[in-house]
């Protein structure tokens, strides 16, 4: 079955950056482990939610906001796309990702198919 990983990041907190990450052994083994094991299938890291719009339709007209709708105390930082054997095998892969080790968190979402 296919996951999504919302890996999500404090929004008061600092992410790493690009470098950064491919410089820390937490985020180099958990890519190693999910690479050997062919577990991720895809994903990508999302640019701050203070860059978004949020679009909406009422009747004719397009509405448009800056950033997410909601307020939270989190957003989402990346996705990563997994396949797992069942909801324990994905929750035991997100447990591992550095977000969820540094004050942040994985949300583990099963896909439509």
């Amino acid at each position: 079955m296919k996951y999504a990983l919302f890996i999500c990041a404090a929004v008061d907190g600092e992410e790493p950056g690009r470098e950064e990450a491919a410089g820390d052994p937490r985020f180099t083994s958990y890519l190693q482990e999910a690479r050997e094991h062919g577990v991720v299938t895809g994903g990508v890291r999302l640019r701050p939610a203070t860059d978004a719009t949020t679009v909406r339709v009422r009747g004719d007209e397009v509405l448009l906001d800056d950033g997410p709708f909601v307020e939270s105390k989190e957003y989402i930082a990346g996705i990563d796309i997994v396949e797992a054997t069942d909801l324990d095998e994905a929750v035991a892969l997100a447990s591992r990702h550095p977000a969820a080790l540094d004050g942040g968190s994985v949300e583990v979402r099963p896909l439509w198919e």
